[in-house]
């Protein structure tokens, strides 16, 4: 018998002259980092590995490491988000932390995301004015008299200098176009103050492309400060990465907002979409993570054609900072940049010590544990100080006659930042990190002159996320732990069941039942006052937009402000306690069945708290979170 073996065919010459040119460029980005420059939990008070650019750092030294010449991208929410940021925008700290630790790492560029503008247009400026490199937003459009207008443009350029297959090397042009929700001009109306338009953003990629490409770009990435897909239920169309995706001219995307992580599991497939290719419509595109939890990298291959540099081949990781043991404990993959902790030092310090100010005491514990199946503390406390403040100012107007309810919902119940972050406060003193931790957004008040048929359907929005309940069957899931827990509103100052087994208001459905006020059943007709904040007073998180002539109340006082003065006032004697207030509702009860959903491991030794509630620990989950099963 004859034997056919395979001939191996002899390698091309890479210098042979008529192979055609090829090189690589890596680009190298980060998103959402909100002012988590250390690897630490401000609102804990403890060392933290699954954040801080600190270690991100350590992964960019190691990406250039590995290729030369990496273009170092990041794409917005840099300036906002955690006590040190807060530190530094109410103390005017110059010169800005990230801002410096973004010049010690020789960012690229930088484009602007939604919650830059959350401190204002002043602190705004202040800190870009301090850039080293550009600063991108090609779909906001300030004022010719703002401050912002000499600060931000739509595009660059970035050049490097790459060798081919032969070493010669050759000038690759990077053209860097960013962009950034236009709903932006809602959520920060009042920080924004009518100092930029902001225009949407595919339309305005593609109405650039034509410049960038004439100004001699050979490759295009967007940074799209926005999510993949359309958004779930019934939230604004700020996910708009695919439609950019499709844009001719464009190569490659960087996305973010959302807070998640491309490619990696969790993103629901859908048209457009490749995860294993991390691909939108063919283009490769990465999502690194939040807090700098990722190093999103992608590899591209482009080799020279009659027409140009083309993209012949890609590759694309999230790189993470940390994993989680088989206990689900995370453990650091990599260690903190030695250069960029010893810069930020002083000023993580200078935050610990501010955040560590006591503004009242509670002699009981404050948590979020279990605010996704019962009225709970941490959110009562909230509610508690809207009220009272919006009570206040309304007190010896004309609307001072109408009962004020007051709307907030759980800011940190698990979902995507994992079973670290959920709010725990100690008995004892209620420091000033306390309090941030229990209003972690930069909202302000706003109050609503709402009938009881309004509160009504306010209610159903909020319960929308549940999953729909079949009798009789146990251990079904109880929310979907990918939708943010602050769309869950809670009213206080009425009671109401949600029955579970109802489909939720986007289907038809109607889940509020026995809705009262004063323990009478609601009157469709009579007239409430409802405190809120600016974020969902304008509609955001699904809920419907306000008609304009409803608002009574819409001031620039941060909400968590108003929390603080709350407790300073109510609860800063020696002993004194949350004021206890029953549940302001509960699931229907539905004999015979229950419910799955996720909490914290603490949340094991607080089960004593809430004894109406039917309750068991079952397991850990690989991501670290306590399973618990509910009976209805």
């Amino acid at each position: 018998m004859t034997l056919s073996l395979p001939v191996a065919a002899p390698l091309p010459d890479p210098k042979d002259p008529a192979l055609p040119e090829r090189v690589h460029l890596r680009l190298l980005a980060t998103s959402d980092l909100h002012m988590h420059l250390s690897g630490h939990d401000y609102h804990a008070d403890t060392p933290c590995v699954r954040q801080g650019l600190c270690l991100t750092a350590s992964l960019i030294a190691q990406a250039r490491h590995e290729v030369a010449e990496a273009v170092l991208l990041d794409n917005g929410d840099f300036l906002q988000g955690n006590p040190l940021g807060d530190y530094v925008a109410r103390t005017g700290l110059r010169p800005h932390p990230m801002m410096q630790a973004m010049e010690q790492l020789r960012y690229d560029a930088v484009n602007l995301g939604n919650h830059e503008f959350s401190h204002g247009i002043g602190t705004l400026a202040s800190a870009l004015g301090e850039a080293a490199f550009p600063i991108l937003s090609a779909n906001t459009i300030p004022r010719e008299d703002s401050p912002l207008a000499p600060l931000i443009q739509p595009w660059t350029i970035i050049k490097r200098h790459l060798s081919d297959q032969s070493g010669t090397a050759h000038l690759i042009r990077l053209g860097v176009i960013g962009v950034l929700p236009p709903e932006t001009a809602i959520w920060d109306r009042q920080a924004i103050d009518g100092h930029v338009k902001m225009h949407p953003m595919a339309r305005t990629v593609a109405r650039h492309l034509p410049a960038l490409r004439a100004a001699g770009a050979d490759v295009v990435v967007v940074l799209a400060h926005c999510g993949i897909s359309a958004a779930p239920l019934g939230e604004p169309p700020q996910d708009g990465a695919l439609d950019i995706a499709e844009i001719d001219g464009v190569d490659a995307l960087v996305m973010g907002h959302v807070h998640m992580v491309f490619p990696g599991p969790g993103l629901t497939a859908q048209p457009g979409m490749d995860a294993q290719a991390a691909t939108l419509h063919g283009k490769p595109a990465v999502m690194p993570g939040f807090f700098g939890s990722h190093l999103g990298v992608i590899d591209l291959d482009l080799t020279r054609t009659p027409d140009g540099w083309q993209v012949t081949g890609h590759r694309v990781e999230a790189r993470p900072i940390a994993c989680r043991d088989e206990a689900g404990s995370p453990v650091a993959l990599v260690v903190p940049d030695a250069t960029l902790t010893a810069q930020v030092r002083q000023v993580h310090q200078a935050t610990r010590a501010w955040a560590r100010k006591p503004v009242g005491r509670t002699a009981q514990a404050i948590h979020s544990f279990f605010a996704m199946v019962t009225d709970c503390p941490s959110v009562q406390i909230v509610n508690q100080a809207q009220s009272a403040y919006v009570t206040a100012r309304l007190a010896g107007g004309p609307l001072a006659h109408l009962p004020v309810l007051s709307a907030t919902a759980p800011f940190k119940a698990g979902g995507l930042g994992g079973p670290e972050h959920y709010t725990y406060i100690p008995a004892g003193d209620i420091l000033l990190r306390h309090a941030a931790d229990l209003y972690i957004h930069p909202n302000t008040i706003m109050a609503l002159r709402l009938t009881g048929a309004a509160v009504r359907s306010w209610l159903e929005c909020s319960v929308r996320g549940y999953c729909q309940i079949t009798p009789g069957l146990a251990d079904q899931p109880l929310f979907d732990p990918d939708l943010p827990s602050f769309v869950y509103d809670t009213i206080g100052g009425l009671s109401y069941e949600i029955d579970l087994t109802a489909a939720p208001s986007d289907r038809g459905g109607r889940r509020i039942r026995n809705l009262c006020w004063q323990n009478r059943p609601i009157d469709p007709a009579q007239e409430f006052i409802l405190a809120t904040n600016s974020y969902r007073g304008s509609g955001n998180g699904g809920y419907a937009p306000v008609e304009s002539g409803i608002v009574v109340l819409d001031e620039q006082t941060p909400n968590r402000d108003i929390l603080i003065a709350h407790m300073q006032r109510v609860l800063s004697e020696s002993g004194a306690a949350l004021r206890p207030e029953p549940a302001a509702w509960r699931f229907r009860p539905v004999p015979g069945t229950s419910v799955i959903f996720d909490t914290s491991p603490m949340a094991a030794a607080c089960l004593g708290e809430h004894p109406a509630l039917a309750l068991t620990p079952l397991n850990r989950t690989s991501e670290g979170f306590l399973r618990m099963r509910m009976a209805l």
